[in-house]
């Protein structure tokens, strides 16, 4: 149903919209990565040591703790062995931050979205606490599967429900424009999902060239990497890379 709104209603709404519209902060960014790695696994399994992505996204903060954004990214790998090649990443969040104390939080729902891999698709619900340079952030999938690992889409009768990811990360500024980032990840599957529990790293640093302009290096990579042989070489994806990325941020 069509509802039409009259113009003295619509300047009313306006009018009391305005001072959460000025309270409010929109930015952007972009960014073109040589590798693009998620929880320590390759999101592009095609042959070489370069598999550059385009990525971007915008963020909307509000000045009550509420944020929303959108990020994007190309990929490219196949939802199985005989299933349809996954090309762009879009992720969809919404959250909350607030503080307590020394104690910053972050609280909201993630959902990750796959232009014609829709098997992919997967929702998560995450909890993160900061303290000055470390901040730890727990993700647990609330949507049937968690990235088709237990094929419920392809109609297997399992599902990826309850899959939990726990980050751990630090972030210093160790000399001007320079900052020191390090991470430790750990991937803890449902029951139904017959792939082994795995630790993905990274460690590097930040460079601010000024202007809203960065460039970062790090080395990415996890443990099992016996058990994720997803690359068309025959390699794991979880194989350790040196990623580097140049950013734009307005």
């Amino acid at each position: 149903m069509k509802t039409i709104i009259s113009p003295k209603t619509l300047a009313v709404l306006t009018l009391a919209a305005l001072p959460m519209l000025a309270s409010a902060q929109l930015s952007a960014n972009v960014s073109l990565v040589t590798n693009y790695k998620t929880r320590g696994q390759d999101q592009d399994v095609r042959e070489g040591q370069l598999r550059p992505a385009l990525q971007g996204g915008f963020d909307y903060s509000h000045s009550s703790g509420f944020y929303a954004g959108n990020w994007n990214s190309t990929v490219n790998f196949q939802t199985s062995a005989t299933g349809p090649t996954a090309n762009l990443e879009s992720d969809l969040y919404a959250g909350y931050i607030f503080a307590t104390g020394e104690l910053s939080w972050d609280a909201g729902v993630l959902r990750y979205h796959y232009t014609g891999a829709s098997a992919v698709n997967t929702t998560e619900l995450y909890l993160g606490v900061g303290w000055g340079p470390l901040s730890a952030k727990y993700y647990h999938t609330v949507s049937d599967d968690y990235f088709n690992a237990a094929g419920s889409a392809l109609g297997s009768g399992l599902k990826g429900k309850g899959t939990g990811y726990l980050n751990v990360a630090y972030a210093q500024e160790i000399h001007p424009n320079w900052t020191l980032k390090a991470s430790l990840g750990y991937t803890s599957y449902s029951s139904d999902i017959a792939l082994p529990n795995y630790v993905d790293y990274s460690v590097g640093a930040v460079y601010a060239l000024g202007d809203g302009f960065s460039v970062s290096g790090a080395m990415v990579g996890a443990t099992k990497k016996n058990s994720f042989l997803g690359k068309a070489d025959g390699k794991s994806v979880n194989a350790n890379t040196l990623v580097m990325m140049f950013t734009k941020k307005m």
